[in-house]
């Protein structure tokens, strides 16, 4: 779908449909005022005869109204008014574009950011609706031979700017916000694959694929050889037990200076989890194809990186690998030999997320970074602490906490930031090895990310758990595509003034 910006006058702009908030109690916003004038008073005596309050997620779809060029007008409840904020902006334009998916209208002009909100700036909101409206616009229907659902008509959307001074700096929001939802749109392409196609070799392809398209990103492709030579013994010991052979993905953006340190992504690239031979229970195992929704997130960021051409150094590194039951698979109480010579036992072989990250981080050292950031599904302990809204983040710099903190708040990807205290860390004693793979039951996702933060003792580092944001259970099933925005909203922050829409 193409999304572009425009200045209009509603009454008259032609389109096959208008999309226009109101708020409770009836009450029209400005641009429904306008389009009320136009027709004598026509949206005035509708919502008075009940058919609409103007309540969050409401809508009601008015079809050739006299003195409206326009051939609909589509109404759009934001509740009340005063307490419109971020969240009821993005369900504002997910109810609307719900209703136009479903209509016959193959164009649109929405003036829902002409609506003030209240923890976001004009060019936010137009950034925000841009991004919002793909991610509404999703579908994954690749590999259904018979498809229930009809490609919705919708191909252009136009985003009105009530100013038009402020047109340069809106296409430039609503640019971002497309790369965005390109991102995004990636991530959940491949989290949604089935591990028999998504495999590591797969994702390596992805990643060649994709750089291909970009003049300053580059790919490197390590394989099993390559892995055993660096001496990652932790990732090739989850690996082990699987027919498909491991990957490292190196992913090389040069957009900043040359010379400039570059920001690390490291992403969890487990294509399924079975446990091993900690096996897990077969209840929603389906759903451990979404383990490597970490890897997704970094190659859908370096998408939304190469769409915007950002002036920045960003490496993504992505161990990859299944995690399977087999004869020659890691067993409770095998020691491992990490990459940075640290022996590990494995307690339990369903915490192999951490066993592979660990080397990652190690081998990232050698890229001298400016910040390191990891991003993994690796604690179910994450989704009872915290629940589907915030991921997990925890951090060795409190400056790079802050950052990503002030990111998530920005693209409403937010982030809640848990203790990494150094009391956590005699969890992690063994008898037998240098430290144990798990902490016991207690604090487990703190305990996770210190296991990780002694193989970043020489990185600017934070590690963000996505267990409960990476993807959805139940009717929705699928991949959501967190956290693409809130690391491009970091990386974006990075990039100076320009950027800080």
């Amino acid at each position: 779908m193409d999304i572009s910006v425009k200045t209009t006058l509603a009454p008259t702009h032609r389109t096959a449909c208008l999309v226009v908030p109101v708020f409770e109690r009836r009450k029209l916003s400005a641009t429904a005022l306008q389009l009320d004038a136009s027709a004598n008073g026509y949206l005035t005596k509708i919502l008075k005869q009940g058919d609409m309050d103007g309540k969050a997620g409401q809508t009601l779809m008015l079809q050739r109204i006299d003195g409206i060029t326009a051939a609909r007008v589509l109404l759009v409840g934001c509740g009340k008014e005063k307490e419109f904020d971020m969240r009821q902006f993005k369900d504002a334009v997910n109810a609307a574009m719900l209703v136009l998916n479903d209509s016959g209208a193959n164009d649109a002009t929405s003036y829902l950011a002409d609506a003030e909100v209240r923890d976001c700036t004009y060019t936010q909101r137009l950034r925000i609706e841009a991004e919002t409206a793909l991610h509404a616009r999703y579908r994954f229907d690749q590999l259904k031979t018979k498809n229930d659902q009809t490609e919705p008509r919708l191909q252009r959307m136009v985003l009105n700017v009530i100013e038009a001074e402020n047109l340069a700096t809106a296409k430039m929001a609503v640019e971002i916000g497309t790369a965005i939802g390109k991102g995004v749109a990636t991530a959940r392409d491949l989290g949604n694959l089935p591990g028999n196609i998504c495999t590591p070799t797969y994702l390596a392809d992805t990643a060649q694929k994709n750089a291909k398209r970009y003049s300053d990103m580059n790919v490197k492709i390590l394989k099993q050889d390559d892995i055993e030579k660096l001496g990652m013994g932790a990732l090739l010991s989850v690996a082990k037990g699987s027919r498909q052979p491991p990957r490292l993905i190196v992913i090389n953006y040069d957009g900043g200076k040359k010379g400039d340190k570059p920001v690390v992504l490291v992403g969890k690239g487990i294509t399924f989890d079975s446990g091993g031979i900690s096996i897990k229970s077969s209840a929603s195992m389906d759903e451990m194809k979404f383990d490597m929704c970490g890897a997704a997130s970094v190659l859908g960021t370096m998408v939304t990186v190469g769409e915007l051409k950002l002036p920045i150094n960003v490496v993504g590194i992505v161990p990859s690998c299944e995690n399977m039951p087999d004869g020659a698979a890691n067993k409770p109480g095998d020691i491992v030999t990490s990459m940075s010579g640290q022996t590990i036992e494995v307690l339990n072989t369903d915490a192999e997320g951490r066993l592979i990250l660990c080397d990652a981080l190690t081998y990232s050292e050698r890229y001298k970074p400016r910040a390191v950031i990891d991003i993994a599904t690796l604690t179910g302990a994450c989704v009872i602490a915290l629940g589907k809204h915030p991921s997990g983040l925890l951090s060795n710099d409190d400056t790079l906490a802050e950052k990503l903190r002030n990111a998530g708040q920005r693209s409403g990807d937010r982030v809640w930031q848990l203790p990494l205290w150094e009391e956590y860390q005699d969890q992690l004693k063994s008898n037998f090895a240098d430290m144990a793979n798990i902490g016991g039951r207690e604090a487990g996702t703190i305990t996770a990310a210190c296991f990780l933060s002694r193989f970043a003792e020489k990185l600017k580092w934070a590690h963000l758990d996505i267990a409960g944001t990476a993807w959805e259970s139940g009717d929705n099933k699928g991949a959501t595509g967190r956290p693409v925005p809130l690391l491009s909203q970091y990386l974006l922050d990075q990039c100076g003034k320009k950027y800080r829409l």
